[in-house]
């Protein structure tokens, strides 16, 4: 391969797995010694409610060091198995693991039930403690679940349980979809001839400027996802109905409940997210109708949605990709350009499309005391610069989060894209401060108006497809796939109205989003992350490098506060509920941008 070729595909960018062992001889021996600190912790037993905060504090520092045990061994066996999800033998670690940490999880169950119950004077005066600083807010929150928590029987019940129903569920369709392939046309090979590529490339080749290849490959992925679209709908119809089932049992009022709730948000301020957006569903109609125009058809299918307006599709090497996103962050904080070297630099993403990988992309943050890791499915698209860029996002929120500790690195997944479209923001300015030709200034404005509607209005009207399949599988039982079909149209067409034409073909794509199994609800947590980040980057916009520090330290703050209180350390009030009516103006000043910038490149 010539170091061409290596570049376009990023061959040699690989992570580094073993050192997330710690000098361990494999993930088990991490596991062993877990199973030593929660014998331990196991005589803590009818006393963590009425302990001081001083043994409280020792209590919680040895619970740390099991899950950090826990999650260095589980993040090895799940980073391997994405590597190669055809591999039984990675499949087997990644479960052995799993179900180990489920068994030692059982064990400790007491310790959240016992603390959930105590009485409300000790625990505010435990609270209080400084020494419980790094598990405060984690505490806090456990004492929140209270109302849905059951016995300790039921909920150890519940989580042995759950590696043999949802996990595995979720496994298996991993498995599948990572083995779908899809046929290409292959024009160089003679007429008719096709190559077998991934559904990631596949899905990647909807973003060409060819209006005939965006078709064949529209139609290429449909047929690629008929073989096992009936096993997959019955995977979905399974997983419905156990989250109904858990539900029922813990008395959340609604299917969204749960997920809100470990969100820290209200049912009533998502909701007002969701209304807020839904209510604008004119933006990208009116998009969608602009960029018909520019592509010079009548009217989009649905197959054109993320169609290049570029006259033509250039290939994006590694090399060029990292030096632009560098170069983006440093323009903001050279604190943040040097973590983003580091993962660059020191094997901490696996880029390269390979049989059997993992599709899609993600940050996983590991534990504090290591880093966290990247994968990408790098196809040489111009599109997957930003995708880099979102990915480091979340890589350097992970990283300076790490002072937190185990129990206070991750936010809740409402300010978890925060970063992510944060660092894409800045990567797209960038690029657009460098541009003076008007078809090129285009061309990036329709990519940054793109990126919004796919994560603001795609993802709430699949929020609206979730809520409709939650809904209906309760009252209707098992649905069909056609039923599903249906519902994902009927929630698609709602967005888009008549500005996109939706072929028969696209009702099945609601079948490989990882996201509805996996994390029902997470969802609407990408438009609360997109709405906040844009809110935030106007403020730097307007407060220039003075703003920086405040930034930087709500991505030190990790998930140690809650939601309102990290908005406000960069001045976002997020219990206002005028604050989502704000994010989605300044989208809309996107749109009017990348209008602009169309009639100046005489694109309408």
């Amino acid at each position: 391969m010539s170091t061409t070729e290596a570049d376009l595909t990023a061959a040699d960018v690989s992570w580094e797995l073993e050192p997330l062992l710690d000098g361990a001889d494999s993930p088990d021996e991490l596991v062993e010694r877990a199973k030593a600190v929660a014998t331990e912790l196991e005589a803590y037993r009818g006393r963590v409610g009425t302990i001081d905060g001083g043994e409280l504090a020792e209590l919680m520092h040895r619970l740390a060091d099991i899950n950090e045990l826990l999650s260095r061994a589980g993040h090895y066996g799940m980073l391997r198995f994405t590597e190669n999800t055809a591999d039984p033998e990675r499949g087997a670690m990644m479960q052995r693991l799993e179900e180990a940490a489920t068994a030692i999880a059982s064990r400790l169950v007491f310790i959240d039930l016992e603390f959930a119950a105590a009485d409300d004077a000790h625990a505010a005066e435990v609270l209080a403690d400084d020494r419980l600083g790094f598990c405060r807010h984690h505490l806090e929150n456990t004492r929140r679940h209270r109302p849905y928590q059951l016995s300790e029987s039921e909920e150890t019940v519940l989580l042995e349980m759950s590696v043999s129903g949802a996990s595995s569920w979720v496994r298996l369709f991993s498995e599948l979809t990572s083995a779908i392939t899809v046929e290409l046309p292959a024009p160089e090979a003679g007429d008719g001839a096709t190559t077998t590529a991934s559904m990631e490339m596949g899905l990647s080749l909807l973003q060409d400027p060819d209006r005939e290849v965006r078709a064949a490959a529209a139609e290429a992925v449909t047929v690629g996802l008929e073989p096992g679209l009936r096993t997959r709908g019955f995977i979905y119809n399974t997983l419905l109905l156990d989250k109904s089932v858990q539900d029922r049992l813990r008395g959340f009022p609604s299917w969204v409940s749960s997920r809100n709730l470990s969100n820290e948000a209200s049912d009533e301020s998502v909701e007002a997210l969701i209304t807020s957006v839904v209510a604008r569903y004119d933006i990208p109609r009116r998009w969608y109708r602009l960029k018909a125009k520019a592509l010079g058809i009548d009217r989009l299918a649905d197959y054109d949605r993320m169609a290049a307006v570029a006259d033509g599709q250039q290939q994006v090497g590694w090399s060029e990709a990292v030096a632009v996103v560098r170069d983006a962050y440093g323009s903001f904080s050279t604190e943040l350009a040097d973590i983003v070297g580091r993962f660059i630099e020191e094997r901490w993403i696996d880029a390269p499309v390979r049989p059997g990988k993992q599709p899609g992309a993600f940050c996983a943050y590991a534990v504090p005391s290591h880093h966290p890791y990247v994968l990408l499915n790098w196809t040489s698209k111009s599109r997957d610069v930003l995708t880099l860029a979102h990915e480091l996002g979340h890589g350097v929120h992970g990283y300076l989060a790490r002072e937190q500790g185990i129990f206070h690195q991750s936010t809740p997944l409402t300010l978890a894209e925060t970063a992510s479209v944060f660092g894409e923001t800045v990567t797209n300015n960038r690029l657009l401060d460098m541009i003076d030709d008007p078809g090129e200034r285009f061309a990036l404005l329709a990519s940054v108006v793109d990126d919004s509607i796919a994560t603001v209005f795609r993802q709430v009207a699949m929020n609206r497809f979730e809520a409709a399949c939650h809904t209906a599988r309760r009252e209707a039982g098992e649905l069909s796939v056609d039923r599903f079909g249906e519902l994902w149209i009927d929630t698609q067409r709602d967005m888009m109205g008549d500005s996109v034409e939706l072929t028969d073909n696209y009702r099945s794509w609601w079948s490989y989003i990882p996201h509805f199994m996996g994390t029902p609800g997470y969802v609407y947590a990408y438009a609360y992350g997109q709405l906040l980040a844009l809110s935030v980057y106007a403020r730097y916009e307007a407060e220039g490098d003075a703003f920086v520090p405040a930034y930087l330290d709500l991505l030190r703050a990790g998930g140690s506060q809650s939601p309102e209180e990290l908005g406000a350390i960069v001045g976002c009030d997020l219990a206002d509920p005028s604050f989502w009516d704000a994010g989605l103006r300044i989208v809309e000043s996107q749109l009017t941008r990348a209008e602009e910038a169309a009639e100046a490149a005489g694109r309408t």
